[in-house]
C-alpha cells in the first residue's frame, strides 16, 4: 500500500497549503474519494467548503464544476439536455455540469426534490441517462454537496433515501485563533489556492481506488462493523437504523483508511475512526429522543462502547 500512502501524503500536503488546520477532514475526504463514495458537508458559511473541493481537484489535475442550487434549478441544468441543431437538422446532446470529475453541489437543500433526485443516478452509478441514452461520467467521479445547518427558510431537507447515498457527512468547523491568524498571513497578498499546482494525475487516483479494493479485511473486523450496524437497527432511541449500504460504506472506508495509513489490512480502530462520519447521518431519531436532546453521535458512541473490540494480527 506504499503507492496509496505516498499519493495521499502528496495530496494532503498540497491541499494544506491553502486550507489550514483541517487534517482530519482532509483525510476523510480522501477516504471517501478512494472508496468511490460522495461527501455531504454540513456547516456554516465561510469555513472553506468550496475551497476544499477546488483544492482537491487542482491537486490531482481533475476537472471541477460547481452548481449553485436554487429553487428554480431544473434537472436538465444538472444533467444536460438534447438541443436541436438546425445546421445538422437533428438533436444533439449538450452535457451539463455533472460531466466532470469533482462536482460541487452548493447548498443542495435549496434545490427542489426533483432536482436533488437528478443527482441520484450519477452518484450511485457514475452515469446519466438522458432521452433514453446512457452517458458514462469521467472517473474518478466525486460529488461534494454542502448545506447550511442554520438557515432553513426556503429549503427542502434531504430525505433519508438521498442522505443514504452519501458515503460520509461531516463538518469542517471553525478554525482556532492560531489557525485563523496563520490563514490571514497566507491571504495577505493573494489567495493561496491560486498558487496550487497538481501533485498527481487523475489516473493515479483511479489506480489507487482499484488498489484499495485489495486491502484485507479480517472476518473478525467484518463481524465488528456489522455488529455496529445491526445494533443501530434495534436501539430504543432510533426510529431508523443504518441500512446495508452503511455496512458496505464502512467496509470500503475501512479499506481506504488502512491504505492511506500504509497498511495492507483493516483494524478495528480504522472502523471506530470512521463510524461517526459514515453511519451518523443514516440514523433517524425518534421524536421523543429529539425532545430529550439525544443526538445520533451520542447513540453511536453508546453502541460502539458496548461492543467488544476484536484482537487481530497482521496478515502474512
Amino acid at each position: 500500500m506504499t503507492n496509496v500512502n505516498e499519493l495521499s501524503k502528496r495530496i494532503i500536503g498540497n491541499v494544506e497549503k491553502a486550507i489550514v488546520g483541517k487534517r482530519k477532514q482532509l483525510v476523510l475526504s480522501l477516504v471517501a474519494w478512494l472508496s468511490g463514495g460522495h461527501l455531504l458537508l454540513e456547516d456554516v458559511p465561510g469555513v472553506a467548503k468550496t475551497m476544499l473541493a477546488r483544492a482537491l481537484a487542482i491537486s490531482v489535475g481533475a476537472s471541477f464544476k460547481r452548481i449553485q442550487c436554487t429553487p428554480d434549478l431544473l434537472p436538465t441544468d444538472i444533467t444536460g439536455a438534447s438541443v436541436f441543431n438546425p445546421k445538422e437538422v437533428q438533436f444533439e446532446f449538450r452535457p451539463g455540469p455533472v460531466f466532470t470529475q469533482i462536482l460541487l453541489a452548493d447548498e443542495i437543500n435549496r434545490a427542489t426534490p426533483r432536482s436533488q433526485a437528478a443527482l441520484l443516478e450519477a452518484m450511485a452509478e457514475s452515469r446519466v441517462s438522458v432521452d433514453g441514452v446512457t452517458h458514462v461520467l469521467p472517473p474518478p467521479f466525486l460529488v461534494i454537496a454542502t448545506q447550511n445547518p442554520v438557515d432553513h427558510e426556503g429549503t427542502f431537507p434531504l430525505p433519508e433515501a438521498q442522505l443514504d447515498r452519501f458515503l460520509m457527512k461531516f463538518s469542517l468547523g471553525y478554525p482556532t485563533q492560531e489557525e485563523e491568524l496563520r490563514m490571514l498571513a497566507l491571504l495577505q497578498h493573494s489567495h493561496p489556492i491560486d498558487g496550487l499546482q497538481a501533485v498527481a494525475q487523475a489516473d493515479e487516483l483511479v489506480a489507487a481506488q482499484a488498489q484499495v479494493r485489495e486491502i484485507y479485511v479480517d472476518p473478525k473486523v467484518q463481524q465488528y462493523l456489522l455488529q455496529i450496524v445491526h445494533d443501530s437497527r434495534h436501539h430504543e432511541a432510533l426510529a431508523l437504523g443504518a441500512s446495508p449500504r452503511a455496512s458496505i460504506a464502512l467496509y470500503r472506508s475501512g479499506q481506504a483508511m488502512a491504505a492511506i495509513l500504509g497498511r495492507s489490512y483493516v483494524t478495528p480502530d480504522d472502523i471506530k475512526k470512521l463510524v461517526g462520519a459514515v453511519v451518523g447521518h443514516r440514523l433517524l431519531l425518534k421524536p421523543e429522543s429529539r425532545l430529550r436532546r439525544i443526538t445520533a453521535e451520542q447513540v453511536l458512541e453508546e453502541i460502539v462502547s458496548e461492543i467488544a473490540v476484536p484482537t487481530i494480527t497482521a496478515r502474512a
